[in-house]
């Protein structure tokens, strides 16, 4: 189960971050730009692919790791659907009642060809519930997650953050039921997203449009009705209001709030969650943030919350929705700001002048030369590559090669996917081969990475003017450097992805902190990751 699961999301993540570069050269030809205007908050034309970009990834990770099961091929061909028509409507604006016809052909995919659909109903059936019940309730939560994560959408990396979260706990719960399918599913949307995510938080410079957030919400409901199916999982189907979370929760508030004014709840306005943090006063960076943490307890209480009854949970729910939206009634009437800052950085401490253009300039220039030092050792670590993984790093090598040859434009999009890729690749066989049971290796790896981390971390605090900013993803990416870890009930195998989740997490933070600061040296990188890959192809072989 773990290897399906880790090539699923690094197939994916790669294919997201191959994708990026060509679409977004063509996306002007091809008319897929935002152009600004109306509710939108940014001034500038922004290519809208990055819906076909993960979800082209996460499809195909899918099609080649997904286990065999009777529902992994539905489930392709409803995503397909969904993507199909959301890619048409990114570039002809399509009216909603196309749409809709899209997202109803999707879900009679999953329901009439997959057999997926609502089992459980809440006080009513806890298992079988009829056809004649079943299927328009299927119908309405479906259609209803896609456009959920759709109208969240308003936010640089919102949406793909509010999804990333959703999708973890899904998989967190499917890896507790032993449900495979659900996981490697699971893990497919992840890399897409966290491939997107780069290019999309704050400032954005891609966004999913249509064929994303439909895709995003859809999927996420497709999953959840696998979790709460009593032939596979135990779970109750109202923990879906949790994982799903915040987007769903807004919808149905805002919609509420239209048609408590007598206004029809499908035009747009606004009263979404973010619109009413800016108005607070939170600058852009801060109210993603907020909303994170808000997704992040949702999900966190679908966890523990999952053996509980429909009654308890749909309390919980409900409690939850009326002490947020008291708090922006209670706020917004009381004329509160809760911040004036504009930049979205907390912390701006100048006090410690000397010591921090010391740090400002030394850190960086010692993480250039320790983390080389620690990829170009690592190639040696495994103990033994296998040669699927020594054919797919030929493979990559021969990709990212190709890419800094032929498209120097995007060469730092190519040299990201070789570091981030084959960085992954050396972990997760330096973890599996069992090379780092040897005390010796695994102080000397451990004591490198935490030398690592420290770099980073002083670089980033100590960073002059707008050399390395934080962004929200990067905060997402500590949590789950810390939870994942800590998250109880791990079987045997589990150990070994958290570790490899907070190493990685580690390692992706250093290559963006030396891509930004080194910008002029992206061919040296660029050296490395061919390395990397190179010499894990060829000691395939040995």
């Amino acid at each position: 189960m773990t290897s399906a699961v880790f090539f699923s999301f690094i197939t994916s993540l790669f294919i997201c971050m191959a994708l990026i570069p060509p679409l977004q050269l063509n996306a002007g030809r091809w008319s897929f730009m935002d152009l600004p205007g109306g509710r939108k908050v940014h001034a500038n034309p922004i290519p809208r692919i990055g819906g076909i970009a993960f979800g082209s990834a996460a499809l195909l990770s899918i099609f080649f790791w997904g286990p065999q099961d009777p529902a992994v091929g539905p489930v392709l061909l409803s995503a397909l659907v969904i993507l199909a028509f959301g890619i048409w409507d990114d570039r002809a604006n399509l009216n909603y009642k196309v749409k809709l016809i899209g997202q109803l052909v999707a879900v009679f995919a999953v329901v009439i060809v997959g057999d997926i659909r609502l089992e459980q109903v809440p006080f009513l059936y806890d298992e079988n519930a009829p056809l004649w019940l079943a299927l328009p309730l299927t119908v309405v939560f479906l259609v209803g997650a896609a456009n959920a994560v759709n109208l969240s959408d308003g936010l640089d990396g919102l949406a793909g953050g509010l999804a990333f979260l959703s999708f973890a706990g899904i998989a967190y719960l499917a890896y507790l039921s032993h449900d495979t399918t659900v996981l490697v599913l699971a893990a497919g949307f992840l890399g897409g997203l966290l491939g997107f995510l780069r290019y999309n938080t704050y400032p954005a410079r891609i966004f999913m449009g249509d064929a994303g957030s439909q895709l995003l919400g859809f999927s996420m409901g497709v999953l959840v009705l696998l979790l709460s199916d009593p032939s596979r999982n135990p779970f109750p189907v109202t923990i879906g209001l949790l994982v799903l979370g915040l987007p769903f929760l807004d919808t149905i508030a805002v919609m509420g709030q239209r048609l408590a004014k007598g206004r029809s709840p499908f035009i747009g306005d606004r009263n979404h969650v973010h619109h009413k943090l800016l108005a607070l006063g939170l600058s852009h960076y801060e109210a993603v943030i907020v909303i994170y943490g808000i997704q992040a307890v949702m999900v966190g209480l679908a966890y523990l919350l999952r053996w509980q009854s429909d009654a308890l949970i749909l309390t919980m729910y409900g409690t939850f929705a009326f002490a947020m939206f008291a708090l922006f009634v209670a706020t917004e009437r009381g004329g509160i700001l809760l911040s004036e800052s504009t930049d979205g950085r907390v912390l701006s401490d100048t006090k410690m002048a000397r010591i921090g253009l010391w740090l400002s300039d030394m850190a960086p220039r010692f993480l250039a030369v320790v983390v080389p030092l620690f990829l170009i050792a690592n190639v040696f670590v495994p103990g033994h590559v296998p040669m699927d993984v020594g054919y797919a790093a030929l493979g990559l090598f021969a990709v990212v090669l190709g890419g800094l040859w032929l498209m120097p434009e995007y060469r730092s999009h190519f040299v990201r996917g070789g570091l981030y890729v084959g960085s992954a690749f050396l972990m997760y066989m330096g973890e599996q081969s069992g090379i780092l049971d040897i005390w010796p290796i695994y102080v000397t790896q451990n004591t490198l990475l935490a030398v690592i981390a420290i770099l980073v971390l002083l670089s980033m605090r100590f960073s002059r003017g707008n050399r390395f900013q934080t962004t929200p993803l990067d905060y997402l990416m500590v949590f789950f450097a810390l939870i994942v870890p800590l998250l109880p009930e791990m079987r045997a195998d589990m150990p070994t992805l958290s570790i490899l989740a907070a190493k990685l997490i580690v390692l992706y933070f250093s290559f963006e902190l030396l891509l930004h600061t080194f910008a002029d040296r992206v061919k040296q990188f660029g050296l490395v990751s061919l390395w990397i890959l190179f010499g894990l192809g060829v000691r395939a072989w040995l």
